[in-house]
């Protein structure tokens, strides 16, 4: 398991080595928003040993579709990333080449309420926002 780029800041807290994990860029970002939303359903499940598991799947109207769920199983090879609110993000190896550079939000309004993920690495999007190709 490995702590990526900017989000090391807050796995490891003032004081500690950074140099001890790689220094790469997240493969997804977090909004605060989302980061917010994430630890309220972690907070309401009563769950606070598990991470978000974000995962690219086959399916979908275009190929590809996202996952989302809280998952407490993190394989050595998964990787993982804190954020504020102390949200950690799982992402498998096979999911974070298609999630490198892919920002996570929050939204709750009128017009568009839930989480969405914005990926530049998607070169198609369906209608509903739920998968890519």
């Amino acid at each position: 398991m490995r702590t990526t780029g900017a989000a090391r800041q807050y796995a490891d807290g003032p004081g500690s080595d950074a140099r001890s994990h790689q220094e790469e860029s997240p493969m997804i970002t977090l909004t605060d928003p989302a980061a917010h939303k994430v630890r309220q359903l972690l907070d309401a499940e009563g769950a606070e040993d598990l991470a978000l598991r974000v995962a690219v799947r086959p399916g979908g109207c275009s190929g590809f579709s996202y996952e989302m769920f809280f998952d407490g199983d993190v394989a050595a090879d998964d990787t993982t990333a804190e954020y504020p609110d102390h949200v950690k993000v799982v992402v498998d190896p096979a999911s974070a080449q298609l999630l490198e550079g892919a920002t996570l939000d929050y939204k709750d309004g009128l017009d568009q309420s839930g989480f969405a993920i914005t990926n530049p690495n998607a070169s198609r999007t369906c209608g509903c926002g739920q998968s890519f190709s």
